[in-house]
């Protein structure tokens, strides 16, 4: 190392260290690190997520790793299961899908053999998005039965 008359390290070695250091930045530094959704207000627990309260900044901390949500349209409609505080990134993990139906609603039982169709009144027991199996009541039987919820509140009865 060579050293001026100050004591201070040479400019041309100077240069050379940040040119040196200058290759192992991580590359998306660069780049650009990429946006995360922070909320601009409190959002509680039970809270469907809408465009209005959130925002899409871009991360400057090299550090955040996680399942953060990175835009709008990723959380946009779906319900927060804890407490989201303004100006921090959401957790993909503290939201779940709204619920398409919900427990001791009205609802349509749905069977469906071949070509034949059997229809009931029933009751959801417990809550549940479009996709998931729930049980649920046959109004007028009082038997339980388990199904795949529909998008349109529905529940497909499964043959046993």
């Amino acid at each position: 190392m060579m050293f001026c008359r100050a004591g201070h390290i040479s400019g041309w070695v100077a240069a050379a260290t940040i040119a040196v250091a200058g290759i192992f930045l991580p590359a998306d530094v660069d780049a650009g690190m990429g946006y995360a959704v922070v909320p601009t207000t409190i959002i509680y627990p039970g809270d469907i997520l809408s465009a209005s309260q959130l925002q899409e900044v871009e991360v400057t901390n090299p550090n955040l790793a996680g399942d953060y949500a990175k835009s709008v349209s990723q959380v946009e409609g779906m319900v927060s299961k804890r407490t989201l505080l303004p100006g921090r990134t959401i957790s993909v993990s503290a939201l779940r899908e709204a619920y398409t139906v919900t427990r001791g609603s009205s609802i349509r039982l749905v069977f469906t053999l071949g070509a034949m169709t059997i229809s009931a009144a029933g009751t959801p027991l417990e809550d549940g998005s479009t996709g998931q199996v729930v049980r649920a009541r046959n109004m007028d039987s009082g038997v339980i039965v388990s199904g795949t919820v529909l998008a349109d509140g529905t529940v497909h009865v499964r043959a046993k």
